[in-house]
């Protein structure tokens, strides 16, 4: 079973940039499918971007195309969510979540078992 941390969140203003990460614990992450999703106050949970276990394939939402990368490092047991030119509108909690599913892209919250408990991202105008 594999646990979830995410940090990195934080204040920026429009035009910035942060780097998330989700350090994972458990021999197994090698193996998983990690997506972010992040959730705006008041709305639904979106999905963002998603990695495939070797990290081969990668696949993100268009409003997040061009702007956000997503990497990981197996032997660190780490994800991570490089977010660029970042806009108000990507204000919101970030979750990554993992599931050691074989289909990719992996783009509804459903289909992941395991999730960490989010961190804020904030941006200002």
């Amino acid at each position: 079973q594999v646990q979830l941390v995410e940090s990195g969140g934080g204040l920026v203003q429009a035009g910035g940039s942060l780097r998330l990460s989700c350090a994972a614990s458990g021999r197994t992450f090698s193996t998983y499918t990690v997506g972010w999703f992040r959730q705006a106050p008041g709305k639904e949970y979106e999905f963002v971007a998603a990695i495939s276990w070797s990290g081969r394939s990668t696949d993100f939402a268009d409003s997040v195309k061009g702007r956000f990368a997503i990497s990981r490092d197996n032997a660190e047991n780490t994800a991570y969510l490089q977010m660029n030119n970042l806009k108000p509108e990507d204000t919101a909690v970030y979750y990554c979540a993992a599931d050691n599913v074989r289909h990719f892209p992996v783009t509804l919250r459903e289909e992941y078992d395991t999730w960490g408990q989010g961190t804020q991202v904030t941006v200002s105008s």
